[in-house]
């Protein structure tokens, strides 16, 4: 793949992940979808188009910026247990500050949950996932593809929270994100039986990406 190809590629990746939660189209897309449908259909649409660039940037041409060495795999097999658990925790589970808001009827400010720690916290599993992943990967390639989609993940918090502010009022939103910072920062779980569920998706995701990676990016994990 040329980089006019792997640039391509990039533009097709945020194309689809910014035309969705454009207002008008997002209401449209919601109307149809419902709240449920839209959050898994966008879901699925980002996950083939981080495949994609990932596969993408694999093919670029390689220029070498920084050895590998043992400690950075390491550290990304630690991070990367963080990363699914964070994602175990708050997939399915109402959130009223997230893009899709799927369920945010049932939200509990005063039980929030993951929202607790992080008001995106799919976002910011995307953030890690990219941070760590530069570690390892020192050539130009994938220094753009895991800068740029970490920039993006943390950018994209601040767009969201600016759009839900004027969805939901400036009071509203305010009040809710009062009533989240002053719950416990360990609370009780609603179920233990689901915490420990999700916890055990966590750990079974975090395996399932260690198998499928050479699938999915080509690398066997050490």
């Amino acid at each position: 793949m040329t980089w006019l190809g792997f640039a391509g590629v990039f533009a097709a990746f945020f194309a689809t992940h910014s035309l969705p939660t454009r207002p008008r189209v997002r209401d449209r897309l919601m109307a149809r979808l419902g709240p449920g449908g839209f959050t898994l259909a966008y879901s699925v649409l980002s996950l083939a188009m981080l495949l994609w660039l990932i596969r993408a940037a694999g093919a670029a041409p390689f220029v070498m910026l920084w050895p590998q060495a043992p400690w950075q795999i390491a550290v990304v097999h630690a991070g990367m247990l963080a990363v699914c658990l964070i994602v175990a925790l708050s997939v399915a589970r109402p959130n009223p500050f997230s893009f899709g808001g799927a369920g945010a009827e049932r939200f509990d400010p005063d039980r929030p949950g993951i929202v607790r720690w992080f008001r995106h916290p799919l976002l910011v599993a995307l953030a890690a996932w990219a941070g760590l992943h530069l570690l390892p990967n020192g050539d130009l390639a994938h220094l753009l593809l895991f800068g740029v989609l970490g920039s993006f993940a943390l950018a994209g918090r601040g767009l969201i929270d600016r759009r839900k502010r004027r969805r939901m009022g400036a009071e509203v939103w305010a009040d809710l994100r009062t009533r989240v910072t002053a719950s416990p920062m360990l609370p009780r779980p609603a179920s233990w039986r689901g915490a420990l569920v999700r916890i055990a998706a966590g750990g079974a995701l975090y395996l399932t990406l260690v198998w499928l990676h050479p699938l999915i990016a080509g690398v066997t994990i050490r």
